[in-house]
């Protein structure tokens, strides 16, 4: 005579999936036992009358109980049967009433606390949008038969030097070394490969930087207009972000002074070169100041050069990295050079900051990607970085124009565009603010998707604006988005 069987699980199989019946069948079971329809001691079909009950091979039942035996959900009697096993607690799940599988109860709230994300997210969403960005290149300019020629090299190399292990956090020994040299030869900064620290793109550079700077209740600078995740980084860890004023200049030294006297700062983040996102330089005056500030009051300078290599102007400023290293981190990116899929950042700092990025990056990443940054090593020792940036900058340099003459036509009554030298982003100034909320609002069913105004604000009192990045689309997209704004401020 059949024990009761009471619990119904051809509805949970799905013959169709990629995951094996009798694999189906162990994670119903289990499911069963931790939802309290099988008791421990609950004696179990025969594999022969669950096999016929279940329409399947006995094989798949044979091969799910011992699967389950060997996992110590069941036990076997021997002749006498199998059972759930008596060693396992009694669930404080009472088995509902319906009887149905769990793929037709409702959700089953989360039962512990955990830091819930924001409302809206940091990264502008992905979807069929006319994406306008904050200054992305275009990654398809990149001739892919070299990055595959790049990868091979560096696949190759480190198989036959046995360097397809684990290794050090600081990042790989080529690619510190040749962006080593790239930042004495290009920026004037006097930096070893000990001086350097991979990173997986800009952002986690920044995290790190927030990780080893900033304590809980410490106070760290920021412009009052500037890149949002950045201050989520150092919020994220602790500290307290005070914003400090920009005009026509950039970062107001003043104020900057102003806040070290009410406050102990202990960083301060800028970027200097084209200000994120208002697209202004910091004079040199302003920057030799900074740096008087940064040694009486002994705070550190974060110094994210995110798109230094393009420009369409005069030469640009030398980092403030180059002339004062004890005093700043300077954070770099090879995504704007090269493309953001690659995720590759570098921080250059003195070897005990280094050391500390170091010990952060063991515990958040244990080491960055050796093939990767081998073969980006590989372009830029061959050349082929230069080159392209030569040849990127003169797309670019036409797509700045068509760009900033659609915004002239569509958006020139009601927004201020100052070109700037270089960097890969405009920055438009609204006159009428009821314009911007209009084109915020009716931006979706526009099809656009552009960062919001006030995720660049870190008080209500800042200006308002748009950062708009022209290098990613091509000048047909890049008019119809333009035209679909104008459209949108006057509606």
């Amino acid at each position: 005579m059949l024990r009761p069987w009471k619990v119904v699980l051809a509805q949970r199989l799905q013959p169709e999936s990629d995951t094996p019946l009798y694999m189906q069948i162990v994670h119903a079971m289990i499911h069963e036992i931790q939802r309290g329809r099988l008791p421990p001691g609950t004696f179990l079909p025969g594999t022969r009358d669950l096999a016929e009950a279940l329409s399947v091979n006995r094989k798949t039942i044979v091969t799910a109980y011992e699967e389950l035996v060997a996992q110590g959900w069941f036990q076997s009697l021997g002749r006498r049967g199998t059972i759930v096993s008596t060693s396992l607690p009694e669930s404080d799940d009472a088995p509902h009433a319906s009887g149905l599988p769990s793929a037709f109860e409702p959700e089953r709230p989360i039962a512990y606390p955990f830091r819930q994300p924001p409302e809206r997210p940091l990264a502008v969403p992905g979807g069929a949008w006319l994406k306008l960005d904050e200054g992305a290149p275009d990654g398809r300019l990149f001739p892919a038969d070299l990055l595959a020629r790049a990868y091979r090299t560096a696949i190759l190399s480190a198989s036959r030097e046995g360097r397809l292990l684990y290794r050090d956090p600081r990042g790989s020994p080529a690619l510190r070394r040749s962006i080593a040299l790239m930042l004495h030869r290009e920026r004037g900064l006097l930096v070893e490969p000990e001086n350097i620290c991979i990173t997986r793109g800009s952002q986690m550079g920044i995290f790190l930087a927030a990780r080893v700077l900033s304590r809980p209740g410490s106070v760290v600078l920021v412009e009052e207009l500037t890149y949002e995740p950045a201050v989520a980084a150092f919020r994220a860890c602790g500290a307290s972000v005070v914003p400090v004023r920009l005009d026509g200049e950039g970062l107001d030294v003043v104020d900057v002074e102003r806040q070290c006297r009410a406050h102990r700062v202990g960083a301060i983040f800028l970027t200097p070169h084209h200000q994120f996102p208002t697209t202004v330089s910091l004079r040199p005056e302003r920057r030799l100041r900074l740096l008087e500030l940064a040694r009486q009051f002994g705070f550190a300078v974060i110094e994210d050069d995110y798109d230094h290599e393009f420009r369409f102007g005069s030469q640009p400023l030398l980092p403030m990295a180059s002339y004062a290293p004890e005093h700043v981190l300077y954070l770099g990116s090879l995504s704007k050079l090269l493309m953001p899929a690659l995720r590759i950042g570098y921080i250059a700092a003195p070897q005990p900051l280094i050391d500390s990025l170091a010990h952060e990056v063991s515990m958040l990443d244990g080491m960055g990607n050796t093939i990767t940054e081998d073969a980006a090593a590989e372009l830029i020792d061959s050349g082929e970085v230069r080159r392209h940036a030569r040849k990127a900058t003169q797309v670019y340099a036409g797509r700045r124009k068509s760009f900033a003459r659609a915004v002239e036509t569509h958006l020139g009554g009601v927004c201020e565009m100052r070109l700037p030298q270089g960097g890969l982003a405009l920055w438009l100034a609204f006159r009428d603010h009821a314009a911007l909320d209009r084109i915020e609002r009716r931006a979706p069913e526009l099809g656009l998707s552009f960062a919001p105004s006030h995720s660049h604000m870190v008080h209500p009192g800042a200006a308002r604006g748009l950062r708009l990045g022209f290098a990613s689309l091509d000048e047909a997209d890049a008019e119809a988005a333009i035209a679909a704004l104008g459209q949108a401020a006057r509606a």
